[in-house]
């Protein structure tokens, strides 16, 4: 039932920690009556890009990037930040084909489930930074990880340099790596020939969490994956909206962070939890995982540096573009 006076919106977003507490009500939107959705990314995404189906949306970071430039979003940013995730887990390779090093994958052929997932533009910006691999200097196969025929949610005009093959119409990418047809993949979600420890198939680096550290400790990257967005029209109409949603976003995430180290009984269902998370603080700082433009400039300039450099968007993006300038203040007392 619709309160008076409040705004019934559409929050589309994942089920995290970080969103359960707007979820299950200890959270409240000021002036807003949400009906919520937890969805998989994918179809969050294709949803949102394809018919801008809900009114509040976790969004993709590259997605959202590619529209912005091209000048049709139909969302607003605001700098909530519901996913991040370092992407040296993402880059899977055959073990059998001479791959010891990043720079081994020059001339190799890898699949894509599609070349604009944010996830894989992170995994290519690594890649060029720290290794000298350039996009153009691999072949990849677009095509489904786990299920043929898979699309880009986007059209792309990619440069003439980058090869970007479709796989068969009748192939995954996960059958194609286990068969040897491709050197390795990379993706957000590993192949389940990997998961099924395949005897040919592993990570391109060894120990894919202390790369990750080490990529920490030398750039003081830690890579954002998804945005929250709001419906353009909406923030129009509502100028309060977008800085409502920042102030909610973030009080969910500090009633997750609270309940994370409160080690009287483990929230996760994970042993060394506690370890875990005085690692990460230890590493990263204690705003480990921060909302806000400010302390995720960096991030955020570096992914779009990237973005337009591998092509996908076709001019470079500024920060600030990607966001409502109402969520970009907040009050302090």
């Amino acid at each position: 039932m619709e309160h008076a006076g409040k705004l019934q919106l559409s929050v589309a977003m994942g089920d995290y920690d970080r969103t359960r507490p707007l979820i299950d009500g200890r959270v409240q939107i000021d002036g807003v009556d949400p009906v919520y959705m937890p969805l998989s990314p994918e179809e969050m995404f294709f949803r949102a890009f394809r018919h801008a189906d809900f009114d509040v949306c976790e969004l993709s970071l590259s997605s959202f990037t590619l529209r912005t430039a091209r000048g049709d979003n139909p969302y607003i940013g605001v700098p909530v930040f519901l996913s991040r995730a370092f992407r040296h887990t993402s880059i899977v390779i055959r073990t059998d084909r001479g791959i010891g090093k990043p720079a081994d994958l020059k001339g190799r052929r890898m699949g894509t489930p599609e070349y604009q997932l944010t996830a894989c533009v992170w995994a290519r910006a690594l890649l060029e930074d720290d290794f000298g691999v350039a996009p153009s200097d691999i072949t990849w196969i677009r095509g489904g990880m786990e299920q043929p025929g898979r699309i880009e949610k986007i059209g792309l005009s990619l440069p003439p340099n980058v090869r970007l093959e479709t796989a068969p119409a009748d192939r995954t990418l996960s059958q194609m790596l286990e068969a040897g047809e491709i050197d390795g993949i990379i993706s957000p979600r590993l192949p389940s020939c990997f998961e099924r420890g395949q005897p040919n198939v592993g990570w391109l680096f060894p120990d894919p969490t202390e790369a990750a550290a080490d990529y920490y400790r030398r750039t003081g990257i830690y890579p954002i994956m998804h945005l929250l967005g709001v419906r353009r029209a909406l923030a129009e109409q509502h100028p309060w909206l977008p800085a409502t949603l920042v102030k909610a976003f973030g009080e969910a995430k500090s009633h997750a962070l609270a309940q994370l180290a409160d080690t009287s009984a483990t929230k996760v269902t994970l042993p060394f939890v506690e370890e875990q998370l005085r690692a990460a603080r230890h590493l990263l700082g204690a705003d480990f995982w921060s909302y806000g433009l400010e302390p995720n400039r960096k991030v955020l300039d570096t992914f779009l540096r990237h973005h337009h450099g591998q092509g996908l968007s076709p001019r470079r993006v500024a920060v600030e573009e990607l966001f409502h300038p109402a969520s970009l203040e907040l009050y302090k007392i």
